[in-house]
């Protein structure tokens, strides 16, 4: 046997035998090779004696180097079979194979989850441990990932080198320009094995499959209460500080998120940039223009579990839920009393305050809540939109309709309590109680 041989032998039997003689006198790290060690001592010397004769940039080893150059001629010489992608490196193959396989050798210790790249299973780790070894020199925020550190320095720098060609508009990350990009394409890769949804992102569908799973991951510290998105316990959290670091620059008006902000000055500027293609109907947001659809679909995909009555939004099922539960989460900080919800809340501080948000353009009458002013405005425009299915008579209110409702069906849900007689309204019940006064 040659000498070589017999050397490329001795290495070879260390994977077996797990020996590793060779020691590094900086941090005590034990190697199979003395290369190997002499390319480790490499990280506590920061010698980089490869350099890039195109840009000038240094590399550790010359394998590195090697790879680096490739983005430079654009060569990729690993080609995977099943699908003609080609790559710049054999580990970048082996990876990306690992789609078609589905292979996943990494496993957590602590929880089992699988993973296709030890790297991978390396940022994932860092979920139990804690930690986070990237810090920014400017703010000293930590991040558990390199590529998170340098995505966030970009907020400092202002730096966007991505751009759209569809459009010219600029990004922090090749991630977010992706995604941007389907906008023009209207392309959505991601599909709900469970109702067939299609998403423009990963991030989108495992957001939307928790509807499925009812999975909220995120938890208030506060309070206990569950979400199923990161965004949505930041904004309930500002509910217990009070934080509302998002100003309007017209009236100065504060808001706990950038959304709220920007719905805010869409009221101001009158925009409503969200068109439905069934009735022309314009809204404020794509979150309106949604619901709103629903009108014309009938669809109601949120049931309560208790009765199994069925809601068009997830807003109108927990604050239904709240019936059956007799939680009343929201308080007012001024006197003391408990809400349903946060709106209701909300509505209830004006009170307070005094102030009316919603004015009419017509007469500049103002008003606490948007539903209010919409009933106002049909003083002007005429409008009855609730119709009797017994006799065609209209009206502008809904409470209105139902109580001429009980004309026909003859129904007096209204009882006193001094000599119980019944009567068809509250109003007609209060007139009648005063004969008792």
């Amino acid at each position: 046997m040659e000498r070589e041989d017999e050397g490329l032998l001795k290495i070879h039997l260390k994977i077996h035998t797990g020996e590793k003689p060779y020691s590094c006198s900086d941090c005590g790290k034990c190697f199979k090779t003395s290369t190997q060690l002499k390319l480790h001592q490499r990280t506590h010397t920061g010698e980089k004696p490869y350099y890039c004769s195109d840009c000038g940039k240094r590399f550790k080893t010359s394998t590195q180097l090697k790879v680096h150059q490739r983005t430079h001629t654009g060569e990729k010489p690993y080609y995977c079979s099943d699908c003609g992608k080609r790559f710049k490196t054999s580990t970048q193959l082996k990876v990306h194979q690992r789609t078609h396989t589905g292979a996943k050798p990494y496993s957590c210790s602590d929880c089992g989850k699988c993973f296709k790249t030890s790297n991978e299973l390396k940022v994932h780790q860092r979920t139990h441990t804690g930690e986070k070894p990237y810090v920014c020199s400017d703010c000293g925020k930590s991040f558990s990932q390199f590529y998170t550190l340098k995505t966030h320095e970009r907020i400092h720098t202002g730096e966007k080198p991505y751009s759209c060609s569809d459009c010219v508009k600029y990004f922090k990350t090749s991630t977010e320009l992706k995604v941007h990009q389907r906008t023009h394409t209207g392309e959505k890769p991601y599909y709900c094995s469970d109702c067939g949804k299609c998403l423009k992102t990963l991030n989108e569908l495992k957001v939307h499959q928790r509807i499925h799973t009812g999975e909220k991951p995120y938890v208030c510290f506060d309070c206990g209460t569950s979400f199923s998105q990161l965004s949505h316990l930041k904004s309930h959290e500002r509910i217990h500080t009070g934080e509302k670091p998002y100003s309007c620059s017209d009236c100065g008006k504060c808001f706990k998120t950038l959304y709220e902000l920007k719905v805010h000055q869409r009221t101001l500027t009158g925009e409503k940039p969200y068109v439905c293609s069934d009735c022309g109907k314009c809204f404020k947001t794509s979150t309106d223009l949604k619901v709103h659809q629903r009108t014309h679909s009938g669809e109601k995909p949120y049931v309560c579990s208790d009765c199994g009555t069925s809601f068009s939004q997830l807003s109108h099922l927990k604050s239904h839920d709240r019936i059956h539960t007799g939680e009343k989460p929201y308080s007012c900080a001024d006197c003391g009393k408990c809400f349903k919800t946060s709106t209701v809340l909300t509505v209830h501080h004006r009170t307070h305050t005094g102030e009316k948000p919603y004015y009419c353009s017509d007469c500049v009458k103002c008003f606490t809540t948007s539903a209010k002013l919409k009933l106002h405005q049909r003083t002007h425009t005429g409008e009855k939109p609730y119709s009797c299915s017994d006799c065609g008579v209209s009206f502008s209110r809904l409470d209105t309709l139902k109580t001429h409702q009980q004309i026909h069906k003859g129904e007096k849900p209204y009882s006193c309590s001094a000599c119980v007689k019944c009567f068809k309204t509250a109003t007609e019940l209060i007139v009648h109680q005063r004969t008792h006064a």
